[in-house]
């Protein structure tokens, strides 16, 4: 947990956003999770004098030697904040692909978040751990590369997939229809360009393409789980996404039902990825429709961090939720999928 001046910064800002404030602000939100002396009030503390919840956790969205921290510095951050496991993912993606913002977080040997950062880590803390990674839809190998990735290293989940391609193209789609049979979630990054559903006014690294490229996949891969994640994504909560100017609109009242809304009513298989600066600024937007929300779709949420503070435990405490909502957010929904 951070102060609320840092968790403004670091945790309801886009991951860009984050890394471009700097990284003391995520030293010191790690130092604080440690020390555990800003966690949730609403938790009390144990006799070592961490506040940890009550519940049992499990982040699905995290990274291996991400923010500064290498897997004994990750394994110390969920122990300060009782966190049981997390899925650790990769970001597999060409080097001209990769914001150069992104150097100064992440390991210097390669682009991205290498599949071989995940495998060493899990390796090291196989109790703590599951492994997650993606391959190019484009690689005509691509199946067999994760099937491989399954049988040597017990990969169960494909994530984060997170490419400059959209993700109805057949390529795509081939890749998350397999992974429907190998029995693999799919947490998939969605940014959007702007202005919508227009000329691009700038160069974009990544896309995937607007919530609306998602629906050929969800329709034709009904056995394959999503889990929808990033700006693109959570901006859809409100109905005048098309009209919003900001990629992260903070502050803004949640408007009508937006296409999030509407795409969990029609696709069984979709579900919600809390994770990072893009859910907690949703989720931050309005609580009293974030209360009705979670409740109306507990059993499609999933939470995760996608960085090391507590920002989004923190919100979800406050609403004051049922405890078995709560359970099934912190960790039911994520057993359910991927069993331990």
């Amino acid at each position: 947990m951070v102060s609320s001046s840092r968790r403004i910064a670091g945790s309801l800002f886009g991951r860009r956003q984050f890394v471009k404030g700097g990284l003391a602000g995520t030293l010191a939100a790690w130092g604080e999770l440690s020390s555990g002396t800003a966690y949730a009030s609403e938790q009390k503390p144990q006799d070592d004098g961490k506040r940890r919840p009550s519940h049992r956790v499990i982040d699905v969205h995290n990274h291996p030697r991400w923010l500064t921290l290498n897997g004994a510095r990750i394994v110390e951050n969920m122990d300060a904040v009782g966190i049981e496991r997390t899925w650790l993912l990769s970001w597999e993606l060409p080097e001209g692909e990769l914001d150069p913002y992104y150097y100064s977080v992440l390991n210097p040997p390669g682009a991205g978040i290498t599949f071989r950062d995940v495998i060493e880590v899990v390796e090291r803390y196989p109790d703590r751990f599951i492994p997650g990674t993606t391959v190019d839809p484009r690689d005509p190998h691509a199946q067999d590369r994760l099937k491989a990735a399954v049988n040597i290293h017990r990969v169960r989940v494909f994530g984060e997939f997170k490419r400059r391609m959209r993700y109805d193209d057949p390529d795509v789609i081939r890749i998350f229809q397999y992974c429907g049979e190998l029995g693999l979630p799919v947490i998939f990054h969605l940014d959007v360009t702007m202005p919508r559903h227009g000329v691009p006014n700038s160069w974009q690294w990544w896309y995937g393409g607007g919530l609306e490229n998602m629906e050929a996949p969800l329709r034709l891969c009904p056995k394959t789980q999503f889990l929808g994640h990033a700006p693109g994504f959570w901006r859809e909560i409100s109905a005048d996404a098309d009209e919003e100017p900001l990629v992260y609109p903070k502050g803004k009242p949640i408007v009508g039902r937006g296409r999030i809304l509407q795409f969990l009513e029609k696709f069984p298989n979709l579900h919600c990825d809390l994770s990072g600066g893009s859910g907690q600024v949703a989720l931050s937007r309005d609580l009293e429709f974030t209360r009705k929300f979670l409740i109306d779709y507990q059993d499609r949420m999933f939470f995760g961090r996608d960085q090391f503070d507590n920002g989004l435990y923190d919100i979800l405490v406050s609403l004051n939720l049922p405890a078995e909502v709560l359970a099934k957010i912190l960790s039911g929904n994520a057993l359910r999928l991927v069993p331990i």
